[in-house]
């Protein structure tokens, strides 16, 4: 049985009404002096890259990885020849969770439809999970990232390549390397789909 919300969204056509719609939903879920993340790209990405939920830095601004994380991220994008603007990049949730922490199940919920139906509008070739959270709420809740990272699922009927967030290298140096590997074997699929 669909809800009103998923007659909406099933009526959304563009990027910019999901936006208004998501920031008409979820507007009393954004905090005093933060930004609601929508997420931002080219609307013609043939990548999208799907992380956890915006950070202090990016609830400030509006714009999802723009902290440490998102300049580390940047770099990964270019070591494999990619500038951050040829590709969408957003969140599973839009609205920062409060304390900086991970988002809880019920937050997924109410908010994983928006980012479902910006999937449908978008229409990318290929997905990028971030992080256990992308993977859990995408693909399977008891999926874990130490035995997926690395290797290519699919979700919403489209490869989608699974590795860590930025911020795990941040905080364990050991697996900037790996992150590295990965974005190589991201470039070797993307090389082979040209």
């Amino acid at each position: 049985m669909q809800t009103p919300l998923d007659e909406q969204l099933e009526k959304v056509a563009t990027l910019n009404e999901l936006k208004q719609l998501c920031e008409h939903y979820l507007g009393s879920e954004v905090s005093k002096g933060e930004k609601f993340v929508f997420g931002e790209g080219s609307p013609q990405a043939e990548v999208m890259i799907i992380g956890e939920a915006p950070g202090v830095q990016e609830a400030k601004t509006g714009r999802p990885f723009v902290g440490n994380a998102g300049k580390l991220l940047n770099t990964l994008l270019n070591q494999i020849g990619l500038e951050r603007e040829q590709i969408y990049i957003s969140n599973i949730l839009k609205t920062h969770p409060s304390g900086n922490r991970k988002p809880y199940r019920g937050e997924i919920k109410k908010e994983l439809p928006f980012l479902l139906r910006q999937i449908e509008l978008l229409r990318p070739k290929l997905l990028v999970l971030l992080g256990a959270t992308a993977l859990q709420a995408l693909y399977d809740p008891k999926a874990k990232i130490t035995e997926l990272r690395g290797n290519w699922i699919e979700v919403k009927n489209l490869p989608t390549f699974v590795t860590y967030h930025p911020a795990a290298a941040l905080r364990d140096e050991t697996k900037k390397k790996t992150l590295e590997h990965d974005f190589s074997k991201l470039q070797e699929r993307l090389a082979s789909a040209v």
